[in-house]
């Protein structure tokens, strides 16, 4: 229910926020959520480890705010719809688990210094930020995942369901942005240490590669 507050002889009405106990528990399940290992976490950590602090960080940043989408699409039922269409989430699985499998063939052709050289420039950034928007955008069991857990913390009681909605989804999406840039900077120091050696940076590419291959394979064989 939307709370009313007066202004001279107009009467406004204000969305209502989300209660202190529902932020609460949100917050604690939505961290344990995205700190399990899952796709979104697995591919940053893993191009972190490959590319760098930087590249993990903007990569994981993309993935993040593609949450935006998901929430979009939970608030106005649009997921529901996706959820209840055979047709519709057997094409986003095709396409999500294509999209995968392109980005891990480009990282396995890569010799230390392919498409995504560990010294990003801003060219460079921005596709990946692009990329890890897209991987996380048309994932179809992210779509399931928010459609799921969402309703979870909404109070029917309290009215505005869409709004509580809305207001979840971007407490997950800041709360990815966190996490994610901070496994992103850790696993790319760490990476960098590695890649020290002569060689070993054509292998984490390739270890990379195989994360996102193997997340690419289980999207299209999940049922």
């Amino acid at each position: 229910m939307a709370a009313v507050a007066k202004a001279g002889p107009c009467i406004i009405l204000a969305p209502m926020l989300i209660s202190l106990a529902q932020t609460a528990g949100f917050l604690l399940a939505a961290i344990l959520v995205i700190l399990s290992p899952g796709p979104d976490n697995l591919m940053v950590l893993s191009l972190g480890l490959a590319r760098g602090r930087r590249a993990g960080m903007v990569f994981g940043l993309g993935c993040a705010l593609g949450c935006l989408s998901h929430t979009t699409l939970a608030a106005l039922g649009v997921s529901a719809l996706i959820a209840a269409s055979p047709v519709a989430f057997t094409g986003l699985k095709l396409a999500g688990g294509a999209y995968l499998l392109w980005l891990g063939w480009q990282a396995l052709r890569s010799h230390g210094s392919g498409p995504l050289p560990r010294q990003a420039g801003n060219g460079s950034l921005r596709r990946l930020f692009a990329k890890g928007l897209v991987a996380n955008a048309i994932n179809p069991k992210v779509i399931l995942f928010f459609l799921a857990f969402l309703p979870q913390f909404v109070d029917v009681g309290r009215g505005g369901v869409a709004w509580q909605t809305a207001q979840l989804g971007v407490l997950f999406t800041f709360l990815s942005v966190l996490i994610f840039g901070a496994i992103g900077y850790f696993s790319g120091v760490v990476g960098a240490w590695l890649a020290r050696a002569p060689g070993r940076s054509a292998w984490l590419d390739r270890g990379a590669g195989c994360v996102f291959v193997l997340l690419g394979l289980r999207l299209l064989t999940a049922r």
